[in-house]
């Protein structure tokens, strides 16, 4: 019973949410060119046409005649088996044309059609982005090298049959790792035919300097450079894995896949981020005598990267914790900042102070300094709160001062008296 139940709340779900796998076809932006010569030079217009991507058979009728439609049919690899976590309203979808340069390589698969027109489909959501190659039989042969030239006209509601023949993913298409952390940099990829010859490249690029990390040429078998598993690699897990962080590790990751005549590449950025460590020069209470004056820091030390939000507030302690009816906190306005400090491991400090002149009504105002960076989901807070003692009188002052002088002028002529009581005393003796 529990079992119909389920299946029952299964299908409930899925007709209120459509899900991706089921999804039969969704729109996309075609991007098409128009390549030609202005006064010597190449120039390309880029024309932006409306399309389909639609999943069937050869033969359906498209979901939208007035738009092109690409109609991608059954291979080993499903397009949507790659984006299956996601919604349909969720994934941007991008299609364009691919040159092979003039490269000519007979594509294996069954079928009446020697040639073939190459189409990149392009599906981006915010947690994954997958590229995956569309094979349209042709029976024209390339035009050569500059094929982008002469690429063959598409009308506006043209259907083109095609299929899947390489899907390039990553899951990680922006990673935020702190100093020291291990990351791995997802690259997944599957071809529609067994034991092709793939060539894989991992490369980071960082500040116009690109350096090679890994290779491997599945012709040759041979790999260089570390950080991707060999094995893995037969299963088609291409990931790159990141053993420690550090300052230098940041950048733009690349990942590369190549079957010949296809070539595909994913940028995968990398981002340091330190969170800070923040604490004040005083503890959680602080006790000052109306007049008295403190300077009072917040130090933020060994964040990265280096904008930095530090903001000093000052509420009653009563106020902390109320959500009704409690006076919002206020900013205080005479705060300084000291110069930024660049440490040894390239992270930044800084910090953020004010003099604190006590006054009776600020007795049991609690400060807050609120630190934000772009490494934490919520601001650090840091507090203490202020007791403001009232000095003693002047005239308790002076009335003590004037008691122990007298004192001391009394016991001095006692003591004098005596002195002189004594040597009267020993005067008088007959002896």
């Amino acid at each position: 019973m529990s079992l119909i139940l389920k299946i029952l709340s299964y299908l409930c779900l899925c007709a209120g949410v459509q899900c991706v796998h089921q999804v039969s076809w969704l729109p996309c932006k075609f991007t098409d060119e128009h390549v030609f010569m202005n006064d010597g030079l190449t120039e390309t217009q880029h024309i932006h046409r409306e399309a389909m991507l639609q999943f069937g058979q050869a033969g359906d009728t498209p979901v939208n005649p007035h738009a092109i439609t690409f109609l991608i049919t059954g291979s080993k690899l499903d397009l949507r088996r790659f984006v299956e976590d996601a919604e349909a309203e969720q994934l941007e979808c991008e299609l364009r044309r691919y040159s092979t340069g003039g490269m000519y390589v007979r594509w294996p698969f069954k079928g009446g059609h020697e040639y073939n027109r190459w189409f990149i489909c392009i599906l981006k959501h915010a947690k994954f982005t997958v590229t995956g190659f569309l094979r349209h039989p042709s029976d024209q042969p390339p035009p050569g090298q500059q094929d982008y030239r002469s690429w063959p006209a598409i009308g506006d509601r043209e259907t083109l049959t095609t299929s899947v023949a390489m899907v390039i993913k990553t899951q990680s298409p922006s990673v935020r790792a702190g100093l020291g952390s291990q990351q791995k940099l997802h690259c997944q990829f599957a071809v529609d035919h067994k034991a092709p010859n793939v060539t894989v490249e991992w490369h980071r690029q960082h500040r116009g300097e690109r350096t090679r990390l890994f290779s491997y040429n599945g012709r040759t078998g041979r790999s260089e450079g570390s950080g991707v598993g060999q094995r893995s690699l037969a299963g088609g897990d291409a990931s790159y894995n990141l053993p420690f962080a550090k300052m230098a590790s940041e950048g733009t990751y690349i990942c590369s896949v190549s079957v010949i005549p296809l070539f595909v590449s994913l940028d995968i950025s990398l981002h340091i981020e330190e969170p800070p460590r923040v604490s004040l020069n005083t503890g959680p209470a602080l006790s000052l005598q109306e007049g008295g004056e403190k300077k009072v820091s917040c130090d933020v030390e060994s964040y990265y990267p280096l904008d930095v939000e530090i903001v000093w507030h000052v509420q009653d302690a009563a106020a902390v914790g109320r959500r009704v009816g409690a006076p919002l906190p206020k900013e205080l306005q005479n705060v300084l900042l000291s110069s930024h400090k660049h440490n040894q491991d390239n992270t930044y400090s800084l910090t953020a102070f004010f003099y604190l002149e006590a006054s009776l009504k600020d007795s049991g105002k609690q400060y807050t300094c609120s630190v934000s960076h772009q490494s934490l989901r919520m601001p650090i807070r840091k507090s203490f709160i202020l007791t403001v003692e009232e000095p003693s009188s002047w005239m308790s002052n002076l009335l003590f001062g004037f008691v122990a002088v007298t004192l001391v002028v009394v016991l001095l002529v006692l003591l004098r008296y005596l002195h002189s009581a004594r040597k009267r005393a020993v005067q008088k003796k007959p002896y």
